[in-house]
C-alpha cells in the first residue's frame, strides 16, 4: 500500500535511523540489538518506500551498498598526506632499540630523570597488525566521499564505489563534533569465517578459491564490478588518520575513540601500554592468542600516543619514526628444492632462482625463493635435489632457510653459476670489491655478485633499464608497462632508452593491444618527457647505488650534466652524502664507453631542466685544510691538515714544504710520524699527479678555495634557512621543501637562530616553541602559499 509522500519521508528518515544505529551496535560495538531476521525486515521496508518514492534516495541510505554498474577502470588518486609505511621489528631486541631511538629523539620531552630510567617512559599506542589492504575513507561534512587504496603511498587508485559496498563503513557519520574534512585510514579484510564460506560458494559455483584471506580482501575490493565486491564478506577496521581539517584530539588512542563514536569500527584489541615492557607483554599475549582471532594478523604495530611526540619525532624518507610492526615469527614448512634457475637483473646482476616442489607456507603456494647469490647458496651448502625449510620472511617473501642434510638423494647435484648469460649468452663474470686505504690505494677481492657483461645487448638488462628510465619517479612516461616494453625489446624496436624517441605511429599501432587512440596517447606520452629535470633524468640512468635523493644532490650541487659526468670520485665526496663508494660507482658509470653513447644519443631527443652553475652553496667551499685532510695522507687528520695550509699557503706550498725537510722539521703542531708521511706522500709522482688533479678541477668548478663565493642571482630566498612543522594542507612537506628549493632557500630540520623562517602548519609544536623564544619569523601555510604564488609555483 502506497502512503503519503510527507508520511514517507518521515518513515523513510527513521528507518535509515534505526538501521544506522543497528549497524553501529552491531559493526562497531559489537552489541547487536536485534536479530538478524528483524534487521532484515526492517531493511526490507525501507527498500521498497525508496522504490516508491525514488526522489528520496540519498546516497548514505543503507540500501545504497549494493553496488552500482561497473566501471572501466580505476582512477588515479593523489594522497594529499602520503600514506607511509611502517619499519619492521623481528625480534624483541628491535623493538628495544626503537624504544631507545624514541626516548632519545625526545630526550627534552619526556619526564625528569635519567634518560633510560624509570621516569623516561613513552605510552605506546597497540594493536594487532591486520592482513588486509590498506584504504583511506575521505568524509566531507561526515558524508563518504572518496575511498582510494593505498598505491605506492603517494599515488592510489579510486575504489569509492566498492568501499561504499564494504557493510561496516559508514556512508555518514554518527554523532556531531568531527571534522569538515576528515580521511580516515585503515585497513580492509576479510575474516576467517566469511573466506572459509566465500571459498565454499566459489566451489559449489565452479569458480576460482583464494589462497589466503588478504588476497581475497584485496582482490575483491579491486573489482571493477562494485556488485562483485559488494557480494564479498569484507570488513574494515580503522587505525588513524591522514587529512584533518578541523580539531581532533591530542593522543592517538583519543583519535580512534572519536572515530568509534563517530561510527568507524576499531580494533577490539586497542591498548595503551607504558613502555617497552608492555609492549612486549601485550605482543606476547597477542601471539598466543592469534589462532583463536576471528581475522589474520602478521603482527603488532606499535604507536607513540602523544600526537606532539609524534610531530616531534617526525619522518623518515618513508616511514615514520614514531611507529613501529612488530612482526611474528615466520611460518616454516619442509619442501623440495627441483632446480635453480638464473635470473638477470637491470644491471646484470645474475641471481639465483630457487624452483621448489610447491608447499603451503602460511595460507600462500611458495614455488620458488630467492637465493641472493652464490655466497648464499655455499653457504646453506645447497644441491639439487636437497630437502629445504622454507620461511616466508615477515609472512611476505620466501626464503631458503637451511638444508635437511638427513633427507639428500643419492643422485643430488651441485648448483654452478652459468659461464654464459641465460637470456644473452655473453660472458657472466664476477665482480670485483675495490677497497681504497688512505691516500687512495686500492686492494682488490672477488665480490659475492656474478654478472653478465653484455649490458643493454643483453635483453633482460635493456628491459629492466628501460622499465626503470619510464618509472614514475624518473622520466614518468604514462603508459609504458613492462608487458610493452618487452614487447618493444622482443620486437626489435628499441635496442637502448633512446629510441624510444623514434617509435613511430606505424611501429607502436602494429603491436599487439594497440589501437589509433593508444597509439596517439603512448607517442603523446614519449613526447612530453623530452624535457626532464636534471635530478630526474640522472636518477632514470639507472646508476648503480644512486638513489632519487642522490641524483637530486648531484644535480642541485653540481648543475649539470657535463659536470656530473666528469667529476672526479674526490670531487663527488665533497657533496653532501655521497661516499666514497657511491662516488667511484658514478665515475665508473660514465667512464663506460656504452653509457657514454647512450647518453649521447638521449641528449639528441632531450632538453634537461634546471641546469646551471654550481649552486652557490659550493662556490669556493673547499678550504685547503679540508683539501689536505681529504687527500687522506697517514697521520695527518684535520688540525694536522689546517696547521699545514695556514703554513704552506697553496696545494703547491704544501708540495714545496714536504720536500724541504729542514723547514718541515722545525714546524710545530704536527709529530714527526705525520712529518716522516707527508714527505712519503708527496714523494710519490701518482700521489702528485692526483692532488693536482682534484685541485684542477675544483677549480674548474668554482668550489676552490681561491675562486669567488657567489649567491644565486634572481633566486629571492638565496642563502636563508627555512624550516617546515606542523602539517600542511595544501600539499605535502616533500613538495613544499622542493619549492622553496628552488627559490633558493635551504629547508633544515631544526630551528636556530640563524633560521630565517619557520613554515608552520596546524598541530605545530616545539618547532613553533622554539622559534617564538627566538624571535625568528612564523609563517602559516596561507603565507607560504602567497609567496608561492608570487613566484608562480602554484596556481
Amino acid at each position: 500500500m502506497t502512503i503519503p509522500a510527507q508520511q514517507a519521508v518521515e518513515r523513510i528518515a527513521a528507518l535509515r535511523s534505526e538501521l544506522d544505529a543497528h549497524n553501529y551496535r552491531y559493526y562497531v560495538l559489537d552489541e547487536p540489538s536485534v536479530p538478524d531476521a528483524e534487521y532484515d525486515r526492517l531493511f526490507n521496508e525501507l527498500k521498497a518506500l525508496e522504490a516508491e518514492h525514488p526522489e528520496l534516495v540519498t546516497p548514505e541510505s543503507p540500501t545504497q551498498r549494493v553496488g552500482g554498474a561497473a566501471l572501466d577502470a580505476f582512477g588515479e588518486v593523489r594522497h594529499e598526506v602520503p600514506m607511509l609505511s611502517l619499519g619492521n621489528a623481528f625480534e624483541e631486541d628491535d623493538l628495544r632499540e626503537f624504544d631507545r631511538r624514541v626516548r632519545e629523539g625526545l630526550a627534552d620531552q619526556l619526564p625528569a630523570g635519567d634518560l633510560f630510567g624509570d621516569g623516561a617512559v613513552v605510552e605506546y599506542n597497540c594493536e594487532p597488525k591486520l592482513d588486509g589492504l590498506a584504504v583511506s575513507l575521505l568524509y566531507e561534512h561526515g558524508l563518504l566521499v572518496r575511498g582510494a587504496t593505498r598505491g605506492d603511498g603517494s599515488t592510489g587508485e579510486d575504489i569509492s564505489a566498492n568501499v561504499r559496498t564494504v557493510r561496516n563503513i559508514p556512508l555518514k557519520l554518527h554523532g556531531e563534533g568531527w571534522p569538515e574534512r576528515l580521511e580516515v585510514r585503515g585497513e580492509v579484510f576479510m575474516s576467517k569465517e566469511g573466506f572459509d564460506a566465500m571459498n565454499a560458494r566459489q566451489l559449489e559455483s565452479g569458480g576460482k578459491t583464494f589462497a589466503n584471506p588478504r588476497n581475497a580482501a584485496a582482490g575483491s575490493l579491486r573489482q571493477l564490478d562494485p556488485r562483485i565486491t559488494a557480494s564479498r564478506p569484507l570488513e574494515f577496521c580503522s587505525y588513524g588518520v591522514g587529512l584533518v581539517q578541523g580539531e581532533l584530539p591530542d593522543t592517538h588512542h583519543g583519535i580512534l575513540q572519536a572515530l568509534k563514536a563517530w561510527g568507524l569500527p576499531i580494533s577490539r584489541e586497542l591498548k595503551l601500554a607504558r613502555g617497552v615492557e608492555e609492549c612486549l607483554d601485550y605482543y606476547r599475549d597477542i601471539g598466543e592468542r592469534r589462532q583463536d582471532l576471528p581475522y589474520e594478523i602478521d603482527g603488532v604495530v606499535f604507536k607513540v600516543n602523544n600526537l606532539a611526540w609524534q610531530r616531534e619525532l617526525g619522518f623518515r624518507a618513508r616511514e615514520p619514526r614514531w611507529a613501529i610492526a612488530h612482526k611474528f615469527p615466520a611460518s616454516e614448512e619442509l619442501t623440495e628444492l627441483l632446480d635453480v634457475e638464473f635470473q638477470v637483473g637491470r644491471t646484470g646482476a645474475v641471481t639465483p632462482v630457487a624452483r621448489l616442489k610447491p608447499v603451503q607456507v602460511a595460507g600462500v603456494t611458495v614455488s620458488n625463493a630467492t637465493l641472493h647469490n652464490m655466497d648464499e647458496v655455499a653457504r646453506l651448502g645447497l644441491m639439487i635435489g636437497d630437502t629445504v625449510i622454507i620461511r616466508r620472511a615477515g609472512d611476505v617473501i620466501p626464503q631458503v632457510m637451511a638444508v635437511v642434510l638427513d633427507r639428500r638423494p643419492a643422485d643430488a647435484r651441485p648448483v654452478h653459476i652459468p659461464e654464459h648469460c641465460p637470456v644473452c649468452g655473453s660472458q657472466v663474470e664476477r665482480t670485483q670489491l675495490v677497497k681504497r686505504s688512505k691516500g687512495g690505494r686500492e686492494s682488490i677481492s672477488e665480490g659475492a655478485v656474478y654478472r653478465c657483461v653484455g649490458r643493454l645487448a643483453c635483453a633482460a638488462q635493456l628491459k629492466q633499464a628501460i622499465i626503470h628510465f619510464v618509472s614514475r619517479r624518473a622520466l614518468d612516461i604514462e603508459g609504458l608497462g613492462d608487458k610493452i616494453v618487452e614487447q618493444l625489446v622482443d620486437t626489435g624496436l628499441i635496442a637502448s632508452p633512446a629510441d624510444l624517441f623514434t617509435l613511430t605511429y606505424e611501429q607502436v599501432v602494429a603491436l599487439e593491444g594497440f589501437a589509433d587512440l593508444s597509439t596517439r596517447n603512448l607517442l603523446a606520452a614519449i613526447d612530453g618527457s623530452r624535457r626532464p629535470t636534471l635530478a630526474r633524468f640522472i636518477y632514470a640512468l639507472g646508476i648503480p647505488d644512486v638513489g632519487e635523493e642522490t641524483a637530486k644532490v648531484l644535480a642541485r650541487s653540481l648543475g649539470s650534466l657535463e659536470r656530473i659526468q666528469q667529476a672526479r670520485p674526490e670531487v663527488l665526496t665533497y657533496l653532501p652524502d655521497v661516499g666514497a663508494e657511491v662516488a667511484y660507482e658514478i665515475r665508473n658509470f660514465f667512464e663506460d664507453d656504452h653509457n657514454s653513447k647512450v647518453i649521447a644519443q638521449l641528449r639528441k631527443h632531450i632538453a634537461l631542466q634546471e641546469e646551471g652553475d654550481v649552486h652557490a652553496e659550493f662556490a669556493a667551499s673547499v678550504s685547503l685544510g679540508e683539501f689536505i685532510a681529504r687527500l687522506e695522507i697517514p697521520f695527518i687528520a684535520t688540525t694536522g691538515a689546517q696547521k699545514l695550509a695556514d703554513q704552506a699557503g697553496s696545494l703547491e706550498g704544501v708540495i714545496t714544504l714536504s720536500q724541504d725537510w729542514l723547514t718541515l722539521s722545525v714546524m710545530k703542531g704536527i709529530n714527526e710520524k705525520a712529518k716522516q708521511s707527508l714527505r712519503d706522500f708527496f714523494a710519490d709522482s701518482a700521489n702528485v699527479a692526483r692532488a693536482e688533479a682534484i685541485e684542477r678541477q675544483l677549480r674548474d668548478f668554482g668550489m676552490h678555495w681561491n675562486s669567488e663565493k657567489k649567491v644565486v642571482e634572481g633566486l629571492p630566498l638565496a642563502g636563508q634557512t627555512w624550516v617546515l612543522t606542523g602539517t600542511l594542507e595544501a600539499m605535502s612537506r616533500d613538495v613544499a621543501k622542493e619549492k622553496l628549493e628552488t627559490l633558493g632557500a635551504k629547508v633544515a630540520g631544526s630551528v636556530s637562530a640563524k633560521t630565517a623562517c619557520v613554515v608552520a602548519g596546524p598541530g605545530a609544536g616545539s618547532k613553533l616553541a622554539k622559534a617564538n623564544e627566538l624571535g625568528v619569523r612564523v609563517m602559516d601555510e596561507e603565507g607560504l602559499l602567497a609567496l608561492l604564488a608570487e613566484h608562480g609555483l602554484v596556481a
